[in-house]
């Protein structure tokens, strides 16, 4: 006779290995994943200090969050067209600043590349990496005096030249693996066809690390451009400031008129907005090529 199996109350086996759907991700749970949200996130303080400049300090501090009303659009048109109280110059705060901070960022750019695509040797590397963990602010004193015995203070170069050789580390860390990335059956064929070490170096390798070059030019321009520091000690003269000392010292003079600051400092961002906006394409090549090297 055989055994009846009882089959009510057997439990099912549950199947391992079976994939979480999509709604069960972390994910996604809270409908937006991080890097969605950061970018929304970031550009928060941007439109308020550019939508600020639209109102009154007045309706600033009755409505720190709120919305123009109505548009006052002195704020800018002052900007662009009045000069500064207290300035030995009768030019407008917007065009002021600007000039002496792009003569520096781009005489930074120059000896920033041409050291940096030398770099071949691994403690010539080593030596520059290390160069990362070494702070400008450490040099300030050191420094000062060196471009003061040197002549270089109320000068341009003397910011630029230390600018330069601060963005060095990171310049040879991005352009070191992309050069060494670069197929080596490229030199051997441009050796067979007569081309020097230094031909097959300024005709070849340079051409095909432009993408690099172009990323840690505008590396270092952004970073000449928003140093702050470096120029402080060697500038005295309001007519040499570069853009963020300009924007310090607009601050300090009409620091009562929170607009009229919001409306400089959304101006003074503008540029380096764009700048960044047009580049971030070959930023983004340059870096990915330098992580795949």
């Amino acid at each position: 006779m055989s055994a009846a199996v009882n089959t009510t109350g057997a439990r099912a086996t549950p199947v391992r290995g079976r994939r979480r759907g999509p709604a069960a991700s972390p994910a996604r749970r809270g409908g937006l994943c991080d890097g969605d949200r950061r970018p929304r996130v970031t550009i928060v303080p941007l439109l308020y200090v550019l939508i600020g400049g639209f109102r009154t300090s007045a309706q600033i501090n009755a409505d720190p969050a709120g919305l123009p009303s109505p548009w006052v659009w002195s704020n800018y048109s002052g900007i662009l067209s009045s000069p500064t109280s207290g300035g030995s110059s009768a030019t407008a705060p917007s065009s002021r600043w600007w000039p002496p901070g792009t003569a520096v960022g781009v005489g930074s750019l120059r000896p920033s590349r041409c050291p940096g695509t030398c770099s071949g040797r691994e403690a010539f590397y080593g030596l520059f990496t290390v160069g990362l963990l070494f702070p400008l602010g450490v040099a300030t004193l050191p420094l000062y005096l060196l471009l003061r015995q040197i002549g270089l203070l109320e000068n341009p170069f003397g910011v630029a030249i230390p600018e330069a050789a601060f963005s060095l580390p990171a310049t040879i860390v991005i352009l070191r693996p992309f050069m060494r990335a670069i197929p080596g059956e490229i030199e051997d064929a441009a050796v067979l066809d007569g081309a020097s070490r230094l031909g097959f170096f300024f005709r070849i390798l340079l051409p095909l690390s432009r993408p690099a070059l172009m990323t840690v030019a505008i590396l270092a321009f952004v970073t000449s451009w928003n140093a702050y520091l470096l120029p402080l000690l060697v500038f005295n003269d309001q007519n040499h400031f570069t853009l963020p000392l300009g924007v310090a010292t607009f601050q300090s003079q009409y620091s009562q008129d929170t607009a009229r600051v919001l409306a400089f400092t959304g101006l003074s961002m503008l540029p380096a907005l764009g700048f960044l906006a047009v580049a971030e394409r070959r930023i983004v090549g340059g870096l990915t090529g330098a992580v795949k090297g």
